[in-house]
């Protein structure tokens, strides 16, 4: 009977052949990267592949200084270093010690060429890109029907708003295939009307992603009337689709989260509104208020009534004024009338003739003041203060009448 080992025995065995064959432990291999993963301890899984065949590699996070450049997929390079088994999983890998460039792999450079034919006809311009609604209420998913990105998106979405409605068009999205079924997922809901849309998978080697490098699913997503959200693989995966879709996310999860507001903090954010709505209305209603009753005194300042009795006032002032006024100027009139009487009265003939004096005329009525105004047998004409004579001339003498009386 033939002995019979157990599988740590047999992988160790292997392991030990490894160890022993020179040109495993020092080995150059070219191939083009795929499945290219940066792991958060640093270290970087990858598989190189050619036509024919693939074989697991590792680079881990203390031979990093032997990799000058990015690792990304689709990049044709020589990984230096030792082919081993890993006795755990029975598999075997290469661990690579230095990687450098060797040229761009065939899908890498068929990206590269309908990127730059894309971007030159102008489907990744920004003008042409559509906004992302805020509150959206109906959202389409482009996925497989089955698999973690739908159960991520359906998830989160549940969380975020149980509210929003979902609508899953299945799609393949892996595969000769999956590029016409990608495109009839998109046209099927476009024609629905729908908010906001997803199209998208998860993560998965440059080969499993490539029905998104496709040319008609970028023309699809292009003449898209409804908003599209690319969501292909992991952050570090980018497709033509995340170039001409209105908006990338890194990941499904992220694109439910971009796609689907958070109703919670929606409700909060209403809550908050109103209260400050309710502040603002409560200052403006005590605003006008102070307003209302400013107008009101105002009002009652200008009231008919009020102007009405004041315009009396004044007037009764005024009548006043003008009576204080008027009596003053009477009896200064009266004085000075009293003194132009006194001054009249002395100035008056009649007053001359009742102090004994008498008035001289010649017969035509003109008053003598000049013996020489008459000659003798002339009549003249004297006023007294109780009548008047008729008188001749006799004689005619010079001199102060009372003067010679006296004498």
């Amino acid at each position: 009977m033939a002995s019979v080992y157990s599988v740590s025995q047999v992988n160790a065995y292997i392991k030990n052949m490894f160890l022993q064959d020179f040109a495993l432990s020092r080995i150059s291999v070219r191939g083009e990267v795929s499945n290219c993963k940066y792991h958060t301890s640093g270290h970087i899984y990858f598989t190189l592949k050619d036509g024919n065949s693939a074989i697991s590699a590792v680079m881990f996070a203390g031979s990093r200084s032997g990799l000058s450049f990015k690792l990304q997929e689709g990049q044709r390079v020589v990984a230096d270093g030792s082919i081993d088994v890993y006795e755990r999983d029975g598999r075997y890998q290469l661990y690579a010690k230095k990687i450098t460039l060797d040229g761009t792999g065939d899908l890498f450079l068929r990206f590269q060429k309908l990127r730059d034919e894309l971007e030159e006809m102008g489907m990744f311009a920004r003008e042409y890109k559509q906004p992302i609604p805020r509150y959206a209420m109906t959202v389409g998913i482009v996925t497989a029907s089955t698999g973690a990105a739908i159960r991520d998106i359906i998830n989160i979405a549940r969380r975020r708003n149980p509210y929003v409605q979902l609508v899953l068009c299945p799609a393949q999205v892996q595969g000769e295939q999956a590029k016409y079924s990608i495109v009839r997922g998109i046209e099927t809901l476009d024609a629905l009307g729908l908010d906001v849309m997803i199209v998208g998978r998860g993560g998965g080697s440059i080969e499993d992603l490539w029905a998104f490098n496709e040319e008609m699913v970028a023309r699809a997503i292009f003449n898209c009337r409804t908003p599209v959200i690319s969501a292909v693989g992991h952050e570090t995966d980018v497709t033509i689709a995340d170039y001409v879709a209105d908006l990338r996310a890194p990941t499904p999860s992220a694109a439910a989260e971009l796609a689907v507001f958070d109703y919670r903090q929606f409700d909060e954010q209403v809550r908050f509104g109103r209260e400050r709505l309710e502040r603002a209305m409560a200052r403006i209603l005590e605003r006008k208020k102070f307003q209302t009753r400013d107008l009101e005194y105002r009002l009652k300042l200008r009231h008919p009534e009020r102007q009405l009795n004041e315009k009396r006032q004044f007037l009764a002032d005024a009548q006043d004024r003008m009576e204080q006024l008027m009596q003053t100027r009477l009896e200064r009139s009266r004085h000075r009338l009293a003194l132009m009487s006194g001054r009249l009265s002395g100035l008056s003939p009649l007053e001359k003739l009742s102090g004994g004096y008498g008035f001289v005329t010649d017969e035509k009525g003109k008053r003598l003041k000049s013996v020489d105004q008459v000659q003798e047998k002339d009549h003249i004409l004297v006023y007294l203060s109780d009548g008047s004579l008729t008188a001749s001339v006799t004689e005619k003498r010079r001199g102060q009448p009372w003067t010679d009386n006296k004498e």
